[in-house]
Order: structure tokens, then sequence, then C-alpha cells
């Protein structure tokens, strides 16, 4: 037996900001609850390629480098999906690149670090 990847939570101090982004982000639809927190769901069907997102509100501010990231791979170009992140409020972060790396690191408006992936995951 084994399992797989439903979804990835992410721990926010504020709401609307982080929903705004990363449904933006990712192309997902908000669902948000009464009670602090929201769930995005991927455009169609959630598969084990793509996993829903929950937001839930912390309302404190991430401290440190995340322990857990996600792995961003565009459709089309990746220079100009970090571009259009950073549009949206990402920003590239340093957490010890040596500028070899085929992904480039940014955070989310919170700290929350990811990143977009030059290529998709081979084997």
């Amino acid at each position: 037996m084994a399992v797989r990847m439903a979804q990835y939570t992410i721990d926010v101090e504020n709401l609307d900001v982080m929903v705004a982004f990363w449904s933006a982000a990712l192309g997902y639809e908000v669902e948000q609850g009464d009670d602090g927190s929201a769930k995005l769901w991927p455009p169609e069907a959630p598969s084990a390629a793509a996993p829903t997102i929950w937001l839930q509100g912390s309302g404190t501010a991430k401290q440190g480098k995340n322990r857990l990231h996600l792995d961003l791979v565009a459709d089309t170009d990746p220079q100009a999906e970090v571009r259009r992140l950073v549009g949206l409020g990402a920003r590239h972060v340093d957490v010890g690149q040596t500028g070899t790396e085929r992904f480039t690191v940014l955070a989310d408006p919170e700290g929350n670090e990811f990143c977009v992936l030059d290529e998709p995951p081979t084997r």
C-alpha cells in the first residue's frame, strides 16, 4: 500500500493576501470558509498530479526557512512564469543557491519559499 499527496497546507497570517496570490499563481478556484481558512481547488477534479491547497489562518507571521516547499513547473517558459509570479507579489530569495541550479527560488507574499523548476522532474 502507498499514499499520495492530496493537499498542501500553508499556515497564513493574512488570508486575503494569500488567497489572492496562490489562486492567481496556480489558477485554482477558491472556496473560502467562515473559519479563517480557504481551500483552493484545481480547475479540474483533484488528482495525484494536482493536489488541493489549504490556506489555514494562523494569525502569526512565518518564522525561519520552510522545511517543506512546493516545486512548481510552468506550462511554457519558466522565466516568464517567474516574472508573472513576481508581478503577483512573489520575490526572489536566497536559500544558499550556487547559481547553477535548474530552478528559481521565490517566496510568496508572506515569505514561504517555493521553486519554479526549469523543467519537470524526470526519472
